[in-house]
């Protein structure tokens, strides 16, 4: 337990360090999902997180992190297309864009581009993702 917690405050401390912009935070978690590091997605998400997937499937974070680490759904890769909008309200924000994701899905093959909003709360220093949505664009 005390070593999960140094972890913890560890990954906490460089994340703080590493991320002090939105997008850096987005680049860290699309990282986190293709590499299935469960460890520093407990840290850029919310413990309150919405996450409503392209094909409406909504999941709390102890789901969404389950679904990863199981292997449910695995992310090859999350590539952001150029154009995304950043609004920053103080300790909130919301980022806008699309995003180009290949990856499984219950066993299935999946290469979709995704319209999303994701937004995002600055916490201990480290911006947080909070809520994320997204359309997937015919």
């Amino acid at each position: 337990m005390r070593q999960g917690f140094i972890v913890l405050f560890l990954c906490t401390s460089l994340f703080a360090n590493a991320q002090k912009t939105i997008v850096e935070s987005e680049a860290m978690r699309f990282k986190a999902q293709v590499e299935r590091d469960t460890e520093a997605l407990k840290v850029l998400l919310t413990d309150d997180l919405i996450y409503i997937h392209s094909n409406a499937l909504t999941e709390r974070k102890s789901d969404f992190l389950q679904s990863i680490k199981t292997g449910n759904i695995a992310y090859h890769s999350m590539q952001p297309e150029e154009g995304r909008s950043i609004r920053n309200y103080g300790k909130a924000g919301i980022s806008n864009g699309i995003v180009h994701v290949m990856g499984i899905l219950n066993g299935n093959l999946f290469d979709i581009r995704l319209r999303y909003t994701a937004v995002y709360i600055k916490q201990k220093g480290i911006w947080r993702l909070v809520s994320w949505q997204s359309t997937r664009i015919q």
